[in-house]
């Protein structure tokens, strides 16, 4: 089903932005209105719609910079929520919690969802999406949240805010597991990323097809978007060959995906707008530090200094 035509939203292109510089981190020192506001000059001559992954000082600022400058974006908001259950089967060895915490995390909830109502009609005219979390479910997660009070809060912002509500996820949990959340939400988002499952640039594409095939064939009625989708450019070897990763593949894969994107009109998030360098080990190789279109510097990498003329 066209998620365009389902909430009546115009096609464009999408990209998940997280503001952080160097020095800079969640629940830390966050980017200034004037770093936002230069971020978004940057992408505003590509992108239409920005994925924010929570309810925190760093989207507030997002959502005020976009208003007081006249941006054009529009914004899928998230609410990011922690770990209610311990996942002893996290492979980094994260996921395991006191109970203490753990309650401490499932009250934190609570009041993320209710922010999420209260900016969704805060921000009625920016905020065309929401989500009531990102990757809490899948059997590698460090921040497990059960399946029932994932929909839970699907169910509770859907009674009190306007906008089409989801939940973001890799594509595994939604072919089975998230079934009972899939009645629950509007809209199915889904994380697909070719290079974490050691598939070389040629087969990337096509196997992206195939995990977004393989979830919208489960859910006919539903909408099925892709949330996250991109490619690293650097690599230590943790879960990622570095043979895989160069700024060449990520614009080859950027191109692809956005060509399959218009074609088809499904709405693709791409991962991501800038490099973070807090994420992961301190290991400057690090995976998850190399993943945006531009640099913590905000120099472009390849696909953006070379963009294809259709983008």
């Amino acid at each position: 089903m066209d998620f365009f035509k389902a909430f009546n939203i115009q096609p464009g292109k999408a990209i998940c932005y997280s503001g952080y510089r160097d020095g800079q981190q969640p629940g830390g020192i966050c980017p200034s209105y004037n770093e936002v506001k230069e971020d978004l000059l940057i992408l505003q001559p590509h992108w239409k719609y920005l994925r924010l992954y929570d309810c925190d000082e760093h989207a507030k600022t997002v959502l005020e910079v976009i208003r007081n400058e006249g941006f054009g974006f529009k914004v899928m908001m998230g609410a990011y929520i922690e770990a209610e259950m311990n996942n002893l089967g996290c492979p980094w060895g994260g996921g395991v919690y006191d109970e203490c915490r753990l309650e401490e995390n499932r009250q934190k909830n609570d009041e993320k969802i209710l922010t999420l109502i209260e900016w969704a009609n805060e921000f009625s005219d920016l905020i065309f999406c929401l989500s009531v979390g990102n990757e809490a479910c899948v059997d590698w997660t460090d921040h497990y949240v059960p399946v029932s009070r994932v929909a839970g809060f699907a169910q509770k912002v859907k009674q009190h805010a306007r906008q089409p509500v989801t939940f973001c996820e890799n594509y595994v949990p939604w072919l089975n597991k998230l079934k009972p959340l899939a009645e629950a939400v509007d809209f199915i988002s889904v994380h697909t990323y070719p290079v974490w499952e050691y598939k070389h640039i040629h087969e990337s594409i096509a196997y992206t097809k195939e995990n977004y095939e393989s979830v919208a064939m489960v859910y006919p009625g539903k909408p099925v978007i892709i949330t996250e989708a991109g490619w690293a450019t650097n690599s230590n070897g943790r879960g990622i060959n570095p043979e895989h990763v160069n700024e060449q593949n990520q614009k080859t894969y950027f191109e692809d995906l956005m060509r399959w994107s218009e074609t088809n009109d499904v709405l693709v998030f791409f991962f991501e707008a800038f490099d973070e360098s807090w994420k992961g080990s301190p290991d400057l190789n690090e995976p998850e530090k190399h993943w945006g279109l531009y640099k913590t510097n905000r120099t472009p990498k390849l696909a953006m200094r070379q963009p294809q003329t259709n983008f």
